[in-house]
């Protein structure tokens, strides 16, 4: 084990002390939680990292999301013509591609993936799937069924989750609650997963087995860091029980496609909604931060970087020394960790795309423990979404949703930062799952 390992593993007792300051009932914590939590964490992280057998079934997963990916692309490509060829790509024409757009090539992939997943939950596929993940959760760390349930749902799609409880919703405790918003925003949905990969594909090839790998992980890491920020302080209707995903199934494959399809554009329309807003406000904000920081910098003489990103870079430098990256990058992953906070993950994995694309990250480590930490929707923006959500859902709990909604934020956050800790602990440059070096 490298020092740079044995950093992510230190990295985990931090954040879980973090997480410990924080809580607001210490005596209740359940121990077993975190304890069943971090063991199902390594574990997973063994068998994706170190077993060959683990690494090249991820891999399999790779190359089927990529299959995937590359087959989503033709409708768009049909739609929009040239703007929806990738960088270095030509078409049946012989026409070459204009550039990268987001808009034009990223985009289109949630409106597919998101008409895909409503075909598996129309056959019955994901359910099957949810149901065992939640099983081992409910068996493993004795949560509620219905928590269980959420935590799993959210490993493959996103605030849509929230439907499959929606039966126990209005019973909830106050913990059950906030595990539930922390496992939405710890975890990334399957459609929002193939627009990072697109994202990053070209200089990092098996970046969607490693998406993946993180969703799987963060969803035990969101159970532990909910249950020690606020710790359970009754008895859930549902401990110990399995309970199966609600679910309101189509009358026809059309109309799951139909359905499908209109619900990743309303996703695809609150996307860019949120970005051209919060980007356009940042921006402000910069120009009259900045203007005022640059008369600071002349006064004390000191070059301080009085960006929104630059600002929180420099409050997740410790963190980002914590969770394994080389001190040579730290800076530059904590910039694009912590605007994660304020700018979403769509912004901060396109900027991690571009510091590789520049060179600008010197160890390999770097952005493998980067791309772990972001694959969350640990935003304002998306708590906001989340809380909303849920309160829609459950009218008579939105008060309490509102008040454990910060809480959850907090917690999600640490989430994600506990499962960059796993891959950093894991981290070798052998393994096959990093594209380098082939295992017999």
């Amino acid at each position: 084990m490298s020092v740079h390992n044995l950093v992510s593993f230190l990295g985990i007792f931090v954040l879980l002390a973090a997480a410990w300051l924080l809580s607001s009932n210490k005596r209740n914590i359940n121990f077993r939680v975190i304890v069943w939590g971090i063991g199902l964490q390594l574990i997973f992280g063994a068998f994706v990292f170190l077993l060959p057998a683990g690494a090249k079934f991820f891999l399999y997963l790779n190359d089927i999301v990529v299959i995937v990916l590359n087959s989503a692309s033709a409708g768009a490509e049909f739609v929009f013509g040239r703007l929806a060829l990738p960088p270095g790509v030509s078409n049946e024409q012989g026409e070459e591609s204009l550039g990268f757009f987001l808009a034009f090539q990223a985009f289109p992939t949630i409106i597919f993936f998101s008409a895909l997943v409503s075909i598996l939950y129309y056959y019955n596929v994901m359910q099957r799937v949810i149901k065992g993940f939640a099983y081992v959760f409910t068996r493993s760390m004795r949560i509620s069924g219905a928590e269980s349930l959420s935590a799993a749902s959210n490993i493959f799609v996103g605030i849509e989750s929230t439907l499959t409880i929606k039966p126990y919703l209005d019973k909830m405790t106050r913990s059950e609650l906030c595990t539930v918003l922390t496992a939405g925003m710890a975890t990334v949905s399957s459609n929002i997963l193939a627009l990072y990969v697109f994202s990053l594909q070209g200089q990092f090839p098996t970046i969607a087995a490693h998406l993946i790998s993180a969703s799987i992980l963060s969803a035990p890491a969101a159970v532990v860091m909910s249950k020690i920020l606020l710790p359970e302080d009754s008895v859930p209707e549902t401990l110990g029980t399995n309970v199966n995903p609600h679910y309101e199934k189509e009358g026809s494959l059309f109309e799951a496609v139909i359905n499908g399809s209109e619900n990743g554009v309303k996703l695809l329309i609150g996307i860019v909604a949120l970005l051209i807003a919060v980007l356009g406000l940042v921006a402000l904000l910069d120009l009259l931060v900045g203007g005022l920081g640059g008369h600071v910098n002349q006064f004390i003489g000191i070059d301080i970087d009085w960006s929104l990103k630059g600002l929180l870079g420099y409050l997740f430098y410790p963190v980002t020394i914590v969770i394994g990256v080389p001190y040579q990058d730290a800076y530059t992953i904590s910039k694009i960790i912590g605007e994660r906070t304020i700018l979403t993950e769509v912004v901060s994995y396109q900027d991690l795309a571009r510091v590789m694309e520049q060179g600008l990250v010197k160890d390999p480590r770097s952005p493998v423990i980067a791309a772990y930490a972001l694959c969350g929707f640990a935003h304002v923006a998306s708590m906001a979404i989340f809380v909303g959500g849920v309160a829609a859902l459950a009218p008579s709990r939105k008060k309490d949703v509102a008040a454990v909604g910060l809480r959850a934020l907090v917690a999600s956050t640490l989430a994600t930062l506990m499962t960059a800790c796993i891959a950093g602990l894991f981290f070798s440059s052998k393994s096959i799952l990093l594209g380098t070096t082939v295992v017999p």
